[in-house]
C-alpha cells in the first residue's frame, strides 16, 4: 500500500469483490471518499448512491472534473447511454469500480479500511435519544489520554457511518461511533462494519416508531448493535431501563448496568438549573455545562463508556468540564430573552424531559414554550400529541406556541385540559414560520423564558437572529422567514 493513499482501488476491488476497471492515466489510490459531488477533492473516490430524487451516477462526469480518481458505481448502470460512465472515466483518465450495489459497496469498503486497524478500539453508540451528546463527552473524556476519533456531527447513519470510519488514521487508539436508524435491518447493517468491542444502548424509546410499530420492535432492532459479539466483547446498559433484562439476553459478552446506583465513583450530583450541575467524581467536583437530568444520564452513560475503556477518573472529570453543548441540543443562549434551544429533534420522551426541566427552573419572569411537531411517529402520532397537549396543561407554561399540522392535536388537548389550580395558559398554533414569528414577536418580551423543542424537520432555530450586541436574541423581525 501506498503512504500516501488511505487504500489502492486494486485492493478494494479485490475484498469486496467488485470489477475494477482502469483508463489510461488513472489514479492508484484514494485520499477520501465522497457520496456528495459538491464535495469532492483530488484522488478521492466518489460512491455513485441512488436517491428519492436524484441519482449519484448523473454526477461521474462532475466528480471527475473536480479531481475524483475513481467512481463506485452500480453495474445495472453502467450500459445506460444517457449516463455514459465509461466515457466519461475514459476522458478524465479515471476509473470505475463496478459493483452490484453501490450503498452496499459503501458499506463493505467502509468494513474492510476499518479491518486494516486492529489495534483500534471500536465503541458504537445507539439508542433512541442521548447518542450525540453521550459520544461527545465520552469522547472527550477519552481523548484527554488516548487520540480518539468518531464521527463528526450527527453522520451516523447507513452511509454517515462508514464514511466516518474513513477518518480512522494509524495513531487512534478509540474509535467512538454513533449508530443511527430509521428503518429496519440499519443497526445491524453498521455493526457488522463496526464489530465494537463496546457497545452502549442509551434508551428504547419511541423516535422512528413510525417505521416500526412498537417498542418492542425498536428493541428489536437496537439490540443489533451487540449482533457481532462473539463473547469478549462489553454490552453496557443503564441499570433502570425498563428493558434492561430483554437487552442483557440479547448480549453474548459481558454485560456492564450503569447509572446512579452502580457507578461508585459518582458519589453527588447539585443540580445547578439552567447552569447545567456540579458532579463530584471520586472526591473532586466538576461543573458539568449541559442542564438537565437527562444530560446527566448521558453523562454517566459516557462516563460508562471511558470506564470501560478505560482512561482514569482525572481523565472523566476534565472531559465532564470541557464538554460544550452541540447545535440545538440544550443549548442556553442568553439574551433580551433566555432561550433553550433543543430543538435538534423530539420524541414524546424528550419532549416531556424538555418541558420537566422548564417547569422545574427557579425563574421570576414568564415561561414561554414553543413546541414543533414529533415527526416519524407514524400511527401513535395523534396520541402522542394529544398526551403531549395534556402534559403542557399541568406545565408552568405563560404560553404556548405550537407549530406544524401534527401539534394541532397537542392545542386542541391543552385547550380541552383543565389546568392547575385554574391557570390560564394562552396558547397559539401555526402551519407557516412567518404565522409563527410574526406572532411570537408580538408575544415576548425581555425576561421571558423560551423554550424551543421539535423534530429537525421544523427547523424552529429559525426564530433565532443576532442582536447588534453578537449575542442571540429570540427574532424580532418576520423579515426573510419562509
Amino acid at each position: 500500500m501506498d503512504n500516501a493513499f488511505l487504500m489502492e482501488y486494486g485492493t478494494l476491488a479485490q475484498a469486496i469483490g467488485g470489477e475494477l476497471r482502469p483508463f489510461p492515466g488513472s489514479g492508484r489510490g484514494f485520499r477520501s471518499v465522497h457520496i456528495d459531488s459538491r464535495t469532492v477533492r483530488p484522488a478521492s473516490l466518489f460512491v455513485a448512491l441512488p436517491g428519492m430524487s436524484t441519482d449519484g451516477h448523473r454526477f461521474v462526469k462532475a466528480v471527475f472534473d473536480a479531481g475524483a480518481t475513481c467512481a463506485m458505481v452500480a453495474r445495472s448502470r453502467l450500459e445506460d447511454p444517457s449516463l455514459g460512465l465509461e466515457d466519461a472515466a475514459r476522458k478524465a483518465g479515471a476509473s470505475l469500480l463496478v459493483v452490484e450495489d453501490t450503498l452496499a459497496g459503501l458499506q463493505d469498503a467502509a468494513r474492510v479500511y476499518l479491518e486494516r486497524f486492529p489495534k483500534l478500539l471500536r465503541i458504537g453508540c445507539t439508542g433512541s435519544a442521548g447518542k450525540s451528546t453521550t459520544k461527545e463527552i465520552a469522547a472527550a473524556m477519552i481523548g484527554r489520554e488516548k487520540p480518539v476519533v468518531m464521527n463528526r456531527g450527527n453522520l451516523n447513519s447507513e452511509t454517515g457511518l462508514p464514511l466516518s470510519v474513513f477518518e480512522v488514521r494509524s495513531h487512534h487508539e478509540v474509535g467512538i461511533f454513533e449508530m443511527g436508524m430509521n428503518k429496519p435491518g440499519e443497526i445491524a447493517a453498521l455493526a457488522r462494519i463496526l464489530k465494537p468491542q463496546i457497545a452502549l444502548i442509551t434508551m428504547i424509546g419511541t423516535a422512528h416508531i413510525k417505521y416500526f410499530g412498537s417498542r418492542e420492535a425498536i428493541l428489536e432492532e437496537k439490540t443489533q448493535v451487540f449482533s457481532r459479539f462473539s463473547g469478549t466483547e462489553t454490552a453496557l446498559i443503564f441499570e433502570d431501563d425498563d428493558f434492561r433484562e430483554a437487552m442483557a439476553a440479547a448480549v453474548r459478552g459481558r454485560v456492564v448496568f450503569y447509572g446512579p446506583k452502580t457507578l461508585e465513583e459518582l458519589q453527588k450530583v447539585e443540580d445547578l438549573g439552567l447552569e447545567g450541575a456540579e458532579i463530584t467524581w471520586e472526591g473532586i467536583s466538576v461543573r458539568f455545562c449541559l442542564p438537565g437530568k437527562y444530560n446527566l444520564r448521558n453523562a454517566m452513560a459516557a462516563a460508562a463508556i471511558a470506564r470501560a475503556v478505560p482512561v482514569s477518573s482525572r481523565a472523566i472529570r476534565e472531559g465532564l468540564a470541557l464538554v460544550k453543548p452541540l447545535f440545538g441540543r440544550s443549548e442556553i443562549i442568553r439574551g433580551p430573552v433566555t432561550v433553550i434551544r433543543d430543538c435538534y429533534n423530539a420524541n414524546p420522551e424528550s419532549m416531556a424531559e424538555a418541558i420537566g426541566f422548564c417547569d422545574g427552573l427557579d425563574w421570576p419572569g414568564r415561561r414561554v414554550y414553543i413546541i414543533g411537531s414529533m415527526l416519524e411517529l407514524g400511527a401513535a402520532s395523534a396520541e402522542a400529541h394529544d398526551r403531549i397537549g395534556r402534559l403542557l396543561a399541568a406545565s408552568k407554561a405563560d404560553m404556548v406556541f405550537f407549530f406544524g399540522p401534527e401539534t394541532r392535536v397537542s392545542a386542541e388537548a391543552l385547550a380541552a385540559a383543565e389546568t392547575p389550580e385554574g391557570r390560564k395558559i394562552l396558547s397559539f398554533h401555526a402551519d407557516i414560520m412567518s404565522e409563527l414569528a410574526r406572532a411570537v414577536k408580538e408575544y415576548i418580551r425581555p425576561g421571558d423564558l423560551v423554550l424551543l423543542k421539535g423534530s429537525r424537520g421544523c427547523a424552529l432555530e429559525r426564530l433565532m437572529g443576532t442582536g447588534s450586541d453578537g449575542e442571540a436574541v429570540l427574532l424580532m423581525t418576520t423579515e426573510g422567514v419562509p
